[in-house]
C-alpha cells in the first residue's frame, strides 16, 4: 500500500465529494487546499460536469487546479488552456438517442458552450449557483447536429434508467461506455474517455506517476480513478453499491462533514483536527 507521506498529487471530484450538499465548496475546505498548493502537492479536479460549469466553482478555491471534465473528455490547465479534447460523432449520439426514452426522463447533449435538452429540470439547475453553461430547449425529433462531449440522462427513476442504459449499449456498446455519477444520473461517453486515462495525461505532463497520487469520489464514474491511484477513498455518502464495488478501499467522512478536506487535513498535512 503507497504510504501517504509519498503522495504529491491530490485529485477530487466535485459533486457528493469536494462540493457539500448545497453544490459550494465550503471555507474550511478551501483552506486546505490552500495549504496544499502552498506547499506544492498538485492539485487535480476530476468532474463529469462541463468545464464552463465547473471553472466557476473551481475559482472559488483561489488555487491553481488542472481541471478533467466531462469525466476525461476535457482537459484545461491551471491558465485555462485546452489541453485535451474529445467529441462524439454526431451519428454516434444519434444512433444511441433512436431508443426509446421514457418521457419521464430528461436528455442532455453536452455542447461547447451549452447543454441541450428536451425539457426544463430546475434539479439540474440547481446544480450551478452561477448559470455560466447554460441550457438550450430543443426537439430531438428535429435537430440536426448530434455532435456532443457527452451523452446524459436524468430521472428520479432509477430504474427508468438502468432500462435505458441497456437499450442505449444494445445500440451503441462498441462506441459508447456508461456510468451512474449519481443513481440518478446516466452518462454514455466514447470508450476512450475516462477520467483515470485523462488524470493520467496530466500526471505525464507534470512528472508524477499514479502511485504518488490520492484520489476522492463518490460515483460509479470514479471508479476507474479510485481504483488507478496509489491511494483512492470513498465518500461516506457514496452508495453502498460503489463501496461494495471497491471493497478494499476505505470510506471517509461525507462531503456534507467535509471529508475530503478533513483527510487531507489529518493525513496530508498531519494536522490536529477539531471535531465540530
Amino acid at each position: 500500500m503507497t504510504k501517504l507521506k509519498n503522495i504529491k498529487v491530490v485529485v477530487s471530484d466535485l459533486d457528493g465529494t469536494l462540493l457539500n450538499p448545497q453544490h459550494r465548496i465550503s471555507d474550511y475546505t478551501k483552506s486546505i487546499f490552500q495549504e496544499l498548493h502552498n506547499q506544492n502537492y498538485l492539485i487535480i479536479v476530476a468532474t463529469g460536469r462541463h468545464h464552463l460549469d465547473a471553472m466557476a466553482i473551481i475559482d472559488t478555491l483561489d488555487v491553481p487546479v488542472y481541471l478533467v471534465s466531462s469525466n476525461g473528455a476535457r482537459i484545461h490547465s491551471p491558465e485555462r488552456k485546452e489541453l485535451f479534447s474529445f467529441n462524439l460523432d454526431s451519428d454516434v449520439v444519434k444512433a444511441a438517442l433512436n431508443v426509446e426514452i421514457d418521457p419521464e426522463i430528461t436528455v442532455v447533449l453536452f455542447k461547447e458552450n451549452v447543454w441541450q435538452t428536451n425539457r426544463v429540470n430546475e434539479r439540474l439547475n440547481a446544480f450551478q449557483a452561477e448559470l455560466k453553461y447554460r441550457p438550450e430547449l430543443v426537439d430531438y425529433k428535429s435537430l440536426e447536429d448530434f455532435g456532443a462531449i457527452k451523452i446524459f440522462f436524468s430521472c428520479d427513476n432509477h430504474e427508468k434508467l438502468v432500462k435505458l442504459k441497456d437499450a442505449v449499449l444494445a445500440n451503441s456498446s462498441e462506441h459508447l461506455h456508461h456510468a451512474f455519477s449519481l443513481p440518478t444520473c446516466l452518462e454514455f461517453m466514447d470508450k476512450a474517455v475516462d477520467k483515470a486515462v485523462a488524470i493520467e495525461r496530466v500526471l505525464e505532463k507534470e512528472g508524477f506517476t499514479l502511485a504518488e497520487t490520492v484520489s476522492f469520489g463518490d460515483g460509479f464514474n470514479d471508479v476507474q480513478m479510485l481504483s488507478a491511484t496509489g491511494k483512492g477513498l470513498i465518500m461516506g455518502n457514496a452508495p453502498v453499491l460503489l463501496k461494495e464495488t471497491l471493497p478494499d478501499l476505505e470510506v471517509i467522512k461525507t462531503n456534507a462533514e467535509d471529508g475530503v478536506a478533513r483527510y487531507i487535513a489529518s493525513k496530508i498535512l498531519n494536522k490536529e483536527l477539531v471535531e465540530g
